[in-house]
């Protein structure tokens, strides 16, 4: 049974309905589970505004997230319990989260409070979209709400002509469009869930 055609036409706007039509050739509900890279970009900039109220035990402090003045209990993990947070001296405060740490083979950045850290953190992507070649070759993701990170010029170009004009109004629509186009030129974009 073939898919129904959702269309998310806005009567406003002056683009070709065909840009707001996707078909059943890609299901709407395909998702890519997020796979943080371990930047550490995240922590730094919203960890800035993980503040620690309190210390309970050498491992166990009260924390309020400054932007929705949530406040959680936060442990450090075992493996991150004698370590201090990247560039600082003796545990003295650095720039970014109090929580950020060397990863363990000290080549990324890894949470010491992973199983404990605060929502924000926990439902932050820093990407909402993978896009992968006919072949399943990842070429780009779109970053934040709507930059394209690629080195395909082939990809800019579609994006520069056919998606950066798309209006931006109602967020599900633009996504279910950006799929539909990609298909059309042979790429294959996926949702992060």
């Amino acid at each position: 049974m073939e898919k129904p055609v959702i269309s998310c036409q806005n009567k406003e706007a002056k683009y070709s309905p065909a840009l707001f039509i996707i078909s059943h050739q890609h299901p709407i509900n395909d998702m890519v589970a997020f796979n943080c890279s371990l930047c550490g970009k995240c922590c730094a900039s919203f960890g800035a505004f993980i503040k620690i109220e309190r210390q309970l035990t050498n491992r166990d402090y009260y924390c309020r997230y400054g932007i929705k003045n949530e406040l959680f209990l936060a442990h450090i993990e075992g493996d991150y319990a004698d370590s201090h947070p990247p560039g600082s001296k003796d545990g003295e405060p650095v720039k970014g989260c109090p929580f950020m740490r060397k990863n363990l083979d000290g080549s990324r950045i890894a949470c010491a409070i992973y199983a404990t850290r605060p929502r924000i953190c926990r439902e932050f992507r820093c990407y909402r979209m993978v896009i992968h070649h006919r072949d399943g070759q990842e070429c780009g993701r779109i970053m934040g709400r709507h930059d394209l990170k690629t080195a395909d010029e082939t990809l800019s170009q579609i994006w520069k002509e056919k998606i950066a004009p798309l209006p931006r109004h109602d967020d599900a629509c633009w996504e279910k469009s950006v799929i539909a186009i990609f298909t059309a030129y042979g790429y294959c974009g996926e949702p992060v869930e």
